[in-house]
């Protein structure tokens, strides 16, 4: 449980009993199976949030309109981010946790137009920033608060195939980790979700629907359930983790990389190759 007090280190981790959490990109994939987690470790009321609102009323109504609250929420527009903060506590409570979860990938380069490179910007970095503008302030006041922002593997060890999602997700990383030591010593607690490879829609659509290929193409480890991923979530969070990988074996490739970046980019290069082979 959070001590509600200023800290100058970091303590026991996130405790979901009672609380109230916001997740976006709820509607399916890692966010659906973290609203279910959290219902199930004793979450007093989960808003999940989605472009995708058929989607997250299916979940209200499956889990129950009681404590999944279905919002409608564009994450990359900052007076909508700031708007559901505002009514969230207006009409719930004060918000303990908010995981920043949706993300977007397009498989594209450097020829992708500048309108893909910048919805990409804008969902995977910007939805991050805007929501800690609109919650840091009360948080700091509180004391205590919890933002859990959904990176990616691609952001430390960079995926083949999609040069934007990489760019972005690796500024993702940059940015919960300033927060994380900015405003550590005032309460507020960040963590940074980086996934391996997750059976959800946007790896599936990668590879026409075949995620273990998708897996392949990128190096993303064994396919994990939603679910699965969801549960080494919220254990990194009881340990109050900042960076928490779905797939720890990774972190081997990541001491890799450090040591060795020449080495690195050939295997790499490799894997490139492969990848096109693969998709085609």
């Amino acid at each position: 449980m959070y001590s509600g007090r200023v800290v100058s280190e970091y303590g026991p981790g996130m405790d979901p009993e009672g609380r109230i959490v916001v997740v976006t990109g709820a509607a399916g994939g890692i966010g659906g199976a973290l609203v279910r987690a959290l219902l199930q470790r004793g979450a007093r009321s989960v808003v999940a949030a989605d472009l995708d609102g058929p989607g997250v009323e299916r979940l209200s109504e499956e889990l129950g309109a009681a404590r999944v609250k279905p919002r409608v929420l564009d994450a990359s527009d900052e007076q909508a981010t700031r708007g559901l903060v505002e009514e969230v506590q207006d009409t719930v409570g004060s918000i303990d946790v908010w995981f920043a979860n949706a993300g977007l990938a397009t498989g594209s380069g450097p020829e992708a137009p500048d309108e893909d490179w910048d919805r990409q910007w804008r969902v995977n970095v910007m939805s991050h920033v805007y929501a800690a503008r609109a919650l840091l302030p009360g948080w700091v006041e509180r004391g205590e608060g919890h933002l859990v922002t959904t990176a990616s593997m691609a952001g430390i060890l960079t995926a083949a195939g999609d040069a934007a999602y990489s760019a972005t997700k690796h500024a993702a990383i940059g940015f919960a980790e300033w927060l994380a030591f900015t405003y550590g010593g005032r309460g507020v607690r960040v963590s940074c979700i980086c996934p391996g490879a997750v059976d959800t829609a946007m790896l599936r659509a990668g590879a026409g629907g075949d995620a273990a290929k998708a897996s392949a193409a990128i190096g993303g480890g064994d396919v994990l359930a939603p679910e699965q991923a969801a549960d080494r979530i919220l254990e990194g969070l009881r340990q109050d983790l900042f960076l928490i990988l779905t797939h720890p074996e990774m972190q081997e490739f990541a001491i890799g990389k450090a040591q060795d970046p020449e080495r690195w980019i050939r295997g790499m290069t490799k894997l490139s190759s492969r990848a096109q082979s693969l998709l085609g």
